[in-house]
């Protein structure tokens, strides 16, 4: 199936103005390092929305077409009882596309929804290893036709990473499976992995180097982004925001993907969930 790029991230919780006060004293609190670190950790207690923009180019058959997407990923963590939390992210992407599908000119609106629930153990392992694991979901809301793969599909999720000095290294995989949807469509068999590695330090500065593969099992094709950028923490007011520029390129791609290199732009708001 072709771009069904599948990336494990949250849910958003809203939070009233007076509750947002409190909050804001909290990440007062912690350094800017701290901050970063919890954001590189995937289930980490902290509630945070990423919103990132994506541009990519040199898609479809004659390598004409363009995407941007802004996919807006909340992350929510919920305790379970003294020893586990529950995580939930959640991929909600808005994408314009042009003359990736000849004739068909341009589309825009919400792509297919991607969440994931992770069961995690607050306290790491003996080896300092922290992990976490649960369903994922692939949810058809796209506005367009060509937009989303009109299936519905289901799997499993896990992330494993360790956080040692200022470093930070792991990986988050999931693999989802269409169960329902449209016949007509293509179905889904597709494993997504993002090993990552990040070095903050005590300026709440991030380097980071990680890919975004994914297996498509029904075409037999890879799809693997090399990305590298770097992001810091800011505090605006009171609200803690984490800004990212990342270069990316397409190693290896499908014949209809993209290709060459890509640009991305993360803003992350932090909520830090006091314990």
């Amino acid at each position: 199936m072709k771009n069904v790029l599948i990336s494990g991230n949250s849910i958003c919780k809203k939070l009233a103005f007076g509750a947002l006060l409190l909050q804001s004293a909290w990440v007062c609190a912690q350094t800017d390092e701290q901050l970063a670190k919890q954001l590189a950790n995937p289930v980490a207690a902290l509630i945070s929305v990423p919103v990132q923009y994506n541009y990519d180019s040199n898609i479809g058959p004659d390598d004409k077409g363009t995407r941007t997407t802004i996919n807006i990923q909340p992350v929510a963590p919920f305790e379970l009882n003294e020893d586990w939390n529950i995580i939930s992210r959640t991929i909600l992407p808005l994408v314009n596309q042009k003359d990736i599908y000849p004739g068909a000119g341009s589309q825009t609106g919400l792509g297919d929804v991607v969440q994931s629930v992770f069961f995690s153990p607050k306290a790491a392992t003996a080896s300092g290893w922290i992990w976490g694991a649960g369903p994922v979901a692939y949810i058809p809301t796209a506005t367009d036709d060509l937009l989303g793969a009109k299936k519905w599909g289901g799997g499993g999720t896990a992330v494993a990473l360790k956080q040692s000095g200022s470093w930070t290294y792991g990986a988050l995989t999931n693999h989802i499976e269409s169960f329902a949807g449209d016949d007509d469509r293509a179905d889904i068999s597709a494993t997504f992995i993002q090993p990552f590695l990040n070095y903050t330090n005590s300026k709440g500065v991030s380097y980071v180097l990680q890919t975004e593969s994914t297996y498509d099992w029904k075409g037999k094709e890879w799809t693997v982004p090399v990305q590298a950028g770097v992001s810091k923490v800011f505090n605006f007011g009171g609200q803690a925001v984490s800004l990212g520029a990342f270069g990316r390129y397409w190693a290896t791609t499908t014949d209809s993907g993209p290709e060459g290199m890509s640009l991305r732009l993360v803003a992350s708001f932090v909520f830090p969930k006091k314990s």
